[in-house]
């Protein structure tokens, strides 16, 4: 006997039963090896599925636990047998009918559809209004996310659904779109009940419809979705197009936002990096939220990268015997096998761990690890010496003071770092929304000043560091000459100690390289670059990457780096010239095979 809550067939009331099954279900501890809840585990037997072998590495609490719920399995058979109503349309599988696997029921259909609760007017309703999928590619996520919609348009029950395949351009969305639009034109099942169009698929006898959307946000407003399909989550710079549908389903009374992607690059303050890391929380228990489910797909970052048992474990599909292929899995480890940056996308895109594409120069864990604090008032009147990177106008610009912690005989070493980091007014928004909501909490929290206007303010800059000089012992500014402004002047007036440091191979590769090996050798007891944990630098390190020459220099490349590195340009010029703690010469820098006028213009 196995205790099962289930809605009365025939009638519109709810009731928790007790339903004598012929399956046996596996113990406590197989259960939680599996990640399944009785519920699914029992519902997968009895309607004759093996259960699978391939736990996801996160999977969220089914709402086991809301008042009033329950599990309610004719809800489960009606998705499972509209997805067997359509047909594959691409490859060796096409013209065949969707069969879901078990462990795409098991962990994505059964919770999702099964749990309901009951209404104030005695129906009942889906809990789960969020879906997250995270998993590594050919595993048929486009294809999961294409048959809910079309359930979701045009059995769900819903009249004048309006559901949506979003993605970040309108030819990743119809990657969703197109294939259901497809199906629904050529399944013997939709024909006479579906009408597809190019951009919409309609149902008339509910007044509901499928169609595809891409781009701002601003697209949604005014619409009413019933459902979703958010594709390759971490493709998405802007939270925009998510918040106006997440926004927009107020109205409707059991939404569902499908959200399906691949791992990303480890980036932090993307709406990828927001979601995933949501979904982590809830499914160790910091957070709870019955309405969200989520499971990620991934090895561990200790698994043997090239070992057939951890892409099993990663890519239920290839569990399955489906897709992706072994064959293809081994093709993708011998090119891994060989290059740095082949290794980085198959660890990301084929296992699912979380990694930059290119090789960092810098990890973000040698960075944390050096977050000792810096006691501002302690360095009072302390030697320093300073890098001033000034962008364009309207961008950012950053001010580093590089404290040595002893003098050069002392033997004592590393540093101690502080920043000014300014944008202006007008550009703030567009920080915000690279950001995901970031230099908001950096600006109350003081670590990035707004200045007025549209443009930026050198004069606030100007006495920003004047100010510092007061404060501290600054002994050198560094600053590149290409790039000056009448700011520089106004320094020199004031008779700011600069110096001209020109940003090329030969005068950036030696302090990028210390600081490298001071953030390698440093620990959480001994931090050789004491940084205080500044997020807006962190965020900055992360943007980070570097360009070589045939000598295996090295230098910034704000050509190619995610985002804003300013902040650490005027960190490797402060630490430069405190490494060197001796004044400037000029014939150091004025060679011009120093400087590449194309390469360094950002």
């Amino acid at each position: 006997m196995f205790v099962v809550c289930a809605q009365r067939p025939g009638s519109g009331s709810w009731s928790t039963g007790v339903v004598a099954v012929a399956v046996k279900l596996p113990g406590k501890r197989e259960l939680a090896r599996l990640k399944l809840s009785p519920e699914v585990a029992w519902y997968l037997l009895d309607r004759g599925y093996e259960l699978p072998n391939c736990p996801p590495q996160h999977k969220t609490p089914e709402p086991r636990e809301v008042e009033g719920a329950f599990f309610d399995p004719a809800r489960v058979d009606r998705v499972v047998d509209a997805f067997a109503r359509l047909r594959h349309t691409q490859g060796k599988w096409s013209g065949r009918p969707i069969t879901l696997r078990s462990w795409q029921i098991a962990y994505l259909i059964g919770p999702t559809y099964g749990w309901v609760r009951p209404t104030e007017d005695g129906r009942t309703a889906r809990i789960i209004q969020t879906q997250y999928l995270d998993i590594p590619r050919k595993n048929a996520k486009t294809t999961i996310g294409g048959g809910q919609c079309i359930y979701l348009t045009c059995a769900d029950g819903e009249a004048g659904a309006q559901v949506y395949a979003l993605a970040t351009r309108k030819d990743q969305a119809r990657l969703c779109f197109d294939p259901v639009r497809l199906l629904a034109a050529h399944a013997p099942d939709l024909k006479g009940h579906v009408k597809p169009m190019k951009d919409k698929i309609l149902h008339p006898r509910s007044g509901s419809y499928f169609s595809v959307m891409s781009s701002a946000g601003e697209a949604m407003h005014g619409t009413s979705p019933h459902a979703a399909f958010v594709d390759e989550v971490h493709l998405h710079k802007s939270r925009d197009l998510i918040e106006a549908v997440e926004t927009g389903t107020g109205a409707r009374e059991q939404p569902l936002i499908m959200y399906a992607t691949t791992a990303d690059a480890g980036s932090p303050f993307t709406p990828y990096a927001e979601i995933r890391e949501y979904c982590e929380k809830l499914a160790r228990g910091a957070l709870v939220d019955p309405t969200f489910y989520g499971v990620v797909f991934a090895a561990g970052r200790g698994d043997d990268p090239f070992a057939p048992e951890t892409w099993l474990k990663a890519n239920p599909g290839l569990a399955a015997g489906d897709s992706p292929t072994m064959e293809s899995m081994e093709k993708a480890a011998a090119k891994a096998r060989q290059n740095p940056l082949e290794l980085a996308s198959f660890l990301r895109l084929r296992l699912g761990i979380r990694t930059k594409q290119e090789s960092k120069f810098i990890s973000l864990s040698e960075w944390d690890r050096n977050a000792g604090m810096v006691d501002r008032a302690a360095l009072r009147r302390a030697e320093c010496y300073g890098g001033l990177d000034l962008a364009a106008t309207s961008d950012l610009s950053a001010f580093c003071l590089v404290f040595p912690n002893g003098p050069p005989a002392s033997g004592i070493e590393g540093y101690q770092a502080l920043w000014r980091l300014w944008t202006p007014q007008a550009n703030l928004w567009k920080l915000n929304e690279r950001t995901a909501g970031a230099a908001d909490v950096w600006v109350r929290e003081g670590w990035l000043t707004v200045t007025p206007g549209e443009v930026m303010d050198y004069d606030h800059i100007r006495q920003a560091i004047n100010q510092d000089r007061e404060v501290f012992n600054v002994q050198e500014i560094a600053y590149d000459p290409w790039n000056s402004t009448q700011l520089v002047s106004d320094l020199l007036s004031d008779e700011a100690p600069l110096v001209e440091f020109r940003q090329g191979y030969r005068s950036m590769s030696p302090p990028l390289k210390e600081l490298a090996r001071l953030l390698r050798q440093g620990t959480p007891e001994t931090p050789l670059l004491r940084h205080g944990g500044n997020p807006a630098m962190r965020w900055q390190i992360d943007n980070l990457a570097v360009v070589s020459d045939p000598a295996e220099n090295v230098k910034p490349d704000k050509k190619h780096s995610a985002d804003k590195i300013d902040g650490v340009v005027s960190l490797i010029m402060a630490l430069d010239r405190a490494r060197n703690r001796k004044p400037l010469r000029r014939s150091a820098y004025d060679d011009d095979d120093d400087y590449d006028d194309e390469a360094d213009v950002a």
